[in-house]
C-alpha cells in the first residue's frame, strides 16, 4: 500500500528535511535559491503514485533546490529540465505561477506553505506537488489543464477563491491522493464546461483515493466527460451539500469510501449538467444518505488495494495531509 511505503521512508525524509533547513537558514538572507549536489541525497517524492498518475516522476534525477521566498520559487519550478523544489517556509505569491514539466514541489517537514495565490500546471506533464499547505489563494490553490502524469499527494488545502484542486482541458492520466481539504465551498473540479467535449472526451482519467473530505461543501469532485473516474478510499466527513457528481458523459466508480454526516453522498447530474453515469460500491454510510447511482462506468485499467471500507475514517484521518508523509 502506498500509505505502508510512506512510513518506510519517514526516517530518511526527517534527516533530508533537517539538512534542508540548515541550508535553507544560511541562503535565506542572501536571496538565493541553495542547490544540493544530486548526488548527495535521495529522491524526495515519498512512495509512488498508484492510479492514474503511475509513473508520474517530476523532477526525480535532476537538480534539487531550497527556496524559502516567493522569487527563488517561481525561479526553481519554471526551470527547464528535471528539478525538485524543497520549499522550507511560507511562500507567498501574487498571481497563478506556472510550474513547468518534470519537477517535484515538496515541503519541508511542515514548513512548506503556499498563499496568496496558487499553482498553474498548464500544458505539461510529469509534476509531483506533494507535503504542502494551500491557503488564501486569490484564485485556485492548483489549477491543472492540458496536462498529464501529475501526481497531487498529502497536502492540506484551504480557503481558496475558487477550487482547490481543480482539473480540466484535456488533461489525463493523474492521481489525488491522501490530500486533506476543509473549510471551503467548491472544492475539487473535473471538467469545466459541459462544451468541451471535443478536448475532453476520452481524457480527465482521474484516481483520487485516500483524501479527507473535512467539512467542505460540493465538487468532491464534480465530473464531467471522465470515464472512468475512480474515487475510492476517502473519508467524507460533514460534506454539507453533496459529496461526487457524475455529469455529462462522465463514468465514475465510488468504491469503498466512508460518508459520515454527509446527506448526499453521491448523485447523477448537476446544475444545468445532464446526468453522467456512476456505480457505487462497498462503501460505508453513518449518518448519511444512500446515494444515487446508475448506468454503467469503464473498467479501472490498473491494479489497486482496497482498504476496508468501515476503517477508512481512521486510516485516512491519520495519514492524510501536509506533514503525514
Amino acid at each position: 500500500m502506498r500509505r505502508t511505503s510512506a512510513r518506510f521512508k519517514l526516517a530518511s525524509v526527517t534527516a533530508v528535511a533537517t539538512a534542508v533547513a540548515t541550508l535553507g537558514a544560511l541562503t535565506a538572507s542572501s536571496g538565493t535559491a541553495a542547490e544540493v549536489p544530486q548526488d548527495t541525497v535521495s529522491t524526495l517524492a515519498v512512495g509512488t503514485p498508484t492510479g492514474f498518475g503511475a509513473g508520474t516522476t517530476g523532477g526525480a534525477g535532476g537538480t534539487t533546490v531550497t527556496v524559502t521566498n516567493a522569487s527563488q520559487f517561481t525561479e526553481a519550478v519554471q526551470r527547464s529540465g528535471a528539478v525538485e523544489v524543497r520549499v522550507n517556509g511560507t511562500i507567498q505569491l501574487s498571481s497563478m505561477t506556472k510550474v513547468a514539466a518534470n519537477k517535484t514541489v515538496i515541503g519541508v517537514g511542515n514548513n512548506g506553505r503556499i498563499t496568496g495565490s496558487g499553482l498553474n500546471i498548464s500544458g505539461v506533464s510529469n509534476v509531483i506537488i506533494q507535503n504542502l499547505t494551500f491557503s488564501g489563494s486569490n484564485d485556485d490553490a492548483i489549477n491543472i489543464e492540458r496536462s498529464t502524469r501529475v501526481w497531487i499527494d498529502h497536502n492540506t488545502l484551504t480557503n481558496a477563491y475558487d477550487g482547490l484542486v481543480d482539473i480540466k482541458r484535456a488533461s489525463d492520466n493523474i492521481t489525488v491522493s491522501w490530500n486533506r481539504v476543509y473549510g471551503h465551498d467548491k472544492t475539487m473540479l473535473l471538467g469545466h464546461d459541459d462544451g468541451n467535449a471535443s478536448e475532453d472526451r476520452g481524457k480527465l482519467r482521474v484516481s483520487y483515493h485516500h483524501n479527507w473530505f473535512d467539512g467542505t461543501n460540493q465538487r468532491n469532485p464534480r465530473v464531467r466527460f471522465g470515464n472512468p473516474v475512480h474515487v475510492y478510499n476517502n473519508y467524507y466527513g460533514g460534506v454539507t451539500s453533496y459529496g461526487v457528481a457524475s455529469t455529462k458523459e462522465a463514468g465514475v466508480l465510488v468504491e469503498g469510501n466512508y460518508f459520515e454526516n454527509t446527506r448526499d453522498p453521491f448523485h447523477l447530474g448537476e446544475g444545468s449538467s445532464p446526468a453522467g453515469t456512476l456505480v457505487a460500491r462497498n462503501n460505508h454510510f453513518v449518518n448519511s444518505g444512500s446515494g444515487q447511482a446508475g448506468g454503467s462506468v469503464n473498467g479501472i485499467p490498473y491494479s489497486y488495494s482496497l482498504d476496508a471500507a468501515s476503517n477508512v475514517k481512521s486510516i485516512v484521518q491519520a495519514g492524510a495531509g501536509a506533514g503525514k508523509i
